[in-house]
């Protein structure tokens, strides 16, 4: 195996993942910058009302659909899935990173909700729910897992066409769960816009790690052989 290639490779990926880290960081950073100063609440509260204005019983059934796939319940269910299916497959490390990130994406978003204590919103309210608001945890950890799991995916797939049916799939299902949360009245859409750019940085990071983890595995490898 050409290691010089392959550490080639593997920079480019680590610089790209750090530049995609920095950009998520700085976004993030904003809307708690924006937050801090309470200045957020013209830009949440005309997407509210404009939002408002298109409820209705069966886009409010769609919604309930879409807000379970980012649900504690949903997205436990789906990593018991995954990671059964990668130790089959004998991907163990992939499906141990993806545990730390889902594990920790959770850990970290209640974090941030204890840092700034931000309430949910009161108006438009259609399902219940507690605790504190900034960043949304539907938006976030769905980032992370269909994130992760889509990045795995790129790797797993050879063809073209899958490819970007899993990217689109992906891309549809983390907006319409943020879409929802907002929708539903739970949560602000800083909060939701905040959730994607803290699940961005942490996905980084997770990958960054799976990275470096399974260049070093393969490098041992090809040293014994």
């Amino acid at each position: 195996m050409n290691w010089s290639k392959t550490l080639t490779s593997t920079k480019k990926y680590i610089l790209i993942s750090i530049l995609f880290l920095s950009f998520f960081t700085f976004v993030f950073a904003k809307f708690a910058d924006e937050l801090v100063e309470a200045d957020l609440f013209h830009f949440d509260q005309t997407i509210i009302n404009w939002i408002g204005t298109f409820v209705k019983p069966q886009l409010t059934s769609m919604m309930k659909f879409f807000t379970f796939f980012g649900s504690p319940l949903a997205l436990i269910l789906f990593l018991i899935i995954s990671v059964s299916w990668m130790v089959w497959q004998k991907k163990r490390w992939e499906s141990l990173f993806l545990v730390i990130a889902i594990a920790g994406g959770g850990l970290f978003n209640q974090l941030l909700k204890w840092i700034f204590h931000r309430q949910r919103p009161t108006l438009h309210r259609l399902i219940q729910e507690t605790g504190y608001s900034f960043p949304s945890g539907h938006s976030m950890i769905s980032f992370v897992f269909y994130g992760m799991i889509c990045m795995l995916l790129m790797v797993f797939l050879k063809s073209r066409t899958p490819k970007v049916i899993v990217i689109i799939s992906t891309v549809i299902m983390v907006v319409m769960v943020g879409m929802s949360r907002i929708y539903l009245g739970v949560h602000y859409p800083s909060d939701v816009l905040a959730g994607y750019a803290a699940g961005g940085a942490w996905l980084m990071i997770c990958l960054i790690g799976l990275r470096l983890v399974l260049e070093t595995r393969e490098k041992n490898r090809g040293e014994k052989n």
